[in-house]
């Protein structure tokens, strides 16, 4: 520790009495990240709140400075201006050697389910997990941590093994993270709503750790062949990668084409979290992002082990062994279909991962209790807060949609029975136009080639410059081969041209005691045109109407013929 530490600036400036002085440490954006989540158990009045990174990681860079620069409430420091000043408390969700510098009582917490991975680059130790080595925690041989916070007792045995004279400063203090996600469960519906997995669908998350033993590593392309093969209508599909991801590459240009077509890309600073909590089911790899997942209860399959880079004693370890396997060159959609359709009364199928999970996260709903005493006791000059110490839940999710609003073309197949027709949508790739049914796109799609062999085609903007009427007229002017052309008119109300010309107005119907309805009009036409196709008779539509079905779900439509 430095011997004459920096005197702080006066406090004349500030508005509130400063009566402690906290440093959050990260040394990449995970661990910065999981440090907020700590530091929400602390009354922020009468706490100057300060940041720094500690050097080193080839995962630190110019993206976690800004997100830093960005944070309120927080002043960032650099490195060497740190350690010139004392502080009461520290926090780290990753140690380094290099934080015995630091003029503070020293809080580490792990920055994922558990201490599991091994990081020789780092650690310089290939048989201890990152977080437990004793090359990380001690300085000249003495251990230089306060407190070494553990997820769950199992830690014990191998920090035992690994590094025994921290004993003495490990607390089993459970997992801050989990428990937020825990606490958000009562957000579950509008995290879902964030996320499009509204009217029916199911929510698939995937996830990737980093590195090549990883799910983005090994099958870079999954995230998009899950948006080509599940039907739109039935799933929607986000993505988690680790934000050591990236740090070292562009997601959003990788996963650009896929994203067109709907893919929720989740960023890394924030929404995870809410994505998992959301979930219907996982697909990930050994990563800390599948264990929460399946802590969950959320049916969870990998397609990585990650065998090669986890300590084999860990949790983490035995939790890619015994997850099931997702075949990613298999029938994507038929394997979610059978995860999904388990008997939740049957606990046959999660009992390897309940136990597995059980060894990485102790304490569960408890980690405020536990960690806000501890906290404050290094606060000489704030008493802890009265009450019950409570995490907030996660914010909602706002995934990147890139340029796009969701996809612009679909196969279409269908089948219709009387006046009820069953849809299945695929999104049409940018260079693959190879169609199961048949093609059906938005006015705005961009391959002129597409637009002259649909068979539907929609507007989607009710309130465009050209009446509704004539758009129509123009479009199956210039496109006879068209059978359905759709105007919007609103969120559940669109004008219809056929094939001959007939004009129908469409509503969706309002169930009762159902929210106000809402049609895509592109879902509309293809109703329709795979209706016709099948026999149907347009004149019929305004007595009967149509009943249009996506999975598990039905949307009412009626019909008024035009003047």
């Amino acid at each position: 520790m430095p011997s004459h530490p920096h005197a702080w600036p006066a406090d004349r400036w500030n508005t509130r009495p400063v009566k402690a002085r906290v440093l959050a440490v990260a040394r990449t954006l995970t661990s910065a990240t999981r440090v907020l989540d700590v530091l929400a158990l602390l009354n922020p009045d009468g706490i100057a709140r300060y940041f720094t990174v500690n050097p080193g990681s080839a995962f630190a860079d110019r993206a976690l400075d800004d997100y830093l620069r960005g944070l309120p409430g927080f002043t960032l420091l650099d490195w060497e201006e740190a350690v010139r000043h004392r502080f009461d408390l520290a926090v780290a969700c990753a140690v380094h050697s290099s934080m015995h510098r630091l003029d503070a009582r020293l809080v580490v917490l792990p920055h994922g389910a558990g201490y599991n991975r091994l990081v020789t680059e780092s650690t310089g130790d290939t048989v201890s997990a990152a977080g437990l080595s004793r090359n990380e925690l001690t300085h000249r041989g003495r251990v230089f941590v306060d407190v070494l916070g553990l997820s769950h007792p199992e830690q014990l045995d191998r920090l035992r093994v690994s590094c025994p004279e921290a004993l003495d400063v490990a607390r089993v203090v459970g997992d801050p993270c989990f428990d937020r996600m825990l606490r958000s469960r009562r957000s579950r519906d509008a995290y879902r709503a964030a996320l499009g997995a509204v009217d029916g669908r199911r929510l698939v998350v995937v996830d990737s750790t980093w590195s090549e033993y990883s799910l983005f590593g090994r099958h870079p392309d999954l995230p998009q062949r899950l948006v080509r093969r599940l039907p739109a209508d039935e799933y929607t599909v986000a993505v988690v990668l680790h934000p050591n991801i990236w740090s070292r590459h562009d997601p959003a240009a990788l996963l650009d084409d896929a994203r067109r077509m709907g893919l929720r890309l989740i960023p890394p600073h924030q929404g995870w979290q809410a994505a998992l909590v959301a979930a219907d089911v996982m697909i990930g790899d050994h990563g800390s992002v599948s264990v929460y997942g399946a802590a969950l209860e959320h049916p969870t399959m990998v397609v990585a082990t990650g065998a090669a880079e986890l300590d084999p004693r860990s949790p983490g370890y035995a939790f890619g062994q015994a997850a099931p396997v997702l075949d990613p060159g298999g029938d994507l959609a038929a394997q979610l279909e059978r995860a999904l359709a388990r008997d939740p009364s049957d606990q046959a199928d999660l009992t390897d991962l309940t136990d597995i999970t059980d060894r990485s996260l102790a304490h569960r709903g408890e980690s405020a209790r536990l960690l806000r005493p501890l906290l404050y006791s290094f606060l000489d000059g704030l008493d802890e807060p009265a009450g019950e110490p409570v995490l907030p839940p996660y914010p909602k999710p706002v995934p990147d949609h890139g340029d796009s609003d969701g996809p612009t073309a679909y196969d279409v197949e269908g089948t219709s029975d009387a006046t009820e027709v069953s849809l299945r949508r695929y999104p049409v790739p940018r260079h693959d136009h190879s169609p199961r049914g048949f093609h059906a796109l938005t006015d705005d799609h961009p391959d002129d080639a597409l637009r002259y062999t649909a068979e539907v085609l929609a507007r989607t903007e009710p309130h465009a410059e050209r009446p509704a009427v004539d758009w129509l007229a123009d479009t199956t002017r210039e496109l006879p081969g068209l059978a359905v052309a759709v105007a919007a008119l609103g969120p559940a109300l669109h004008l219809l041209r056929l094939h001959g010309g007939l004009l129908l107005e469409a509503r969706a119907e309002r169930g009762f005691g159902r929210p106000d309805p809402r049609l895509d009009p592109l879902l509309l036409g293809s109703a329709v045109a795979c209706w016709l196709a099948d026999g149907g008779d347009p004149a019929g539509l305004p007595e009967h109407g149509l009943t249009v079905r996506t999975g598990r779900h039905r949307t009412r439509v009626s019909f008024t013929t035009g003047p």
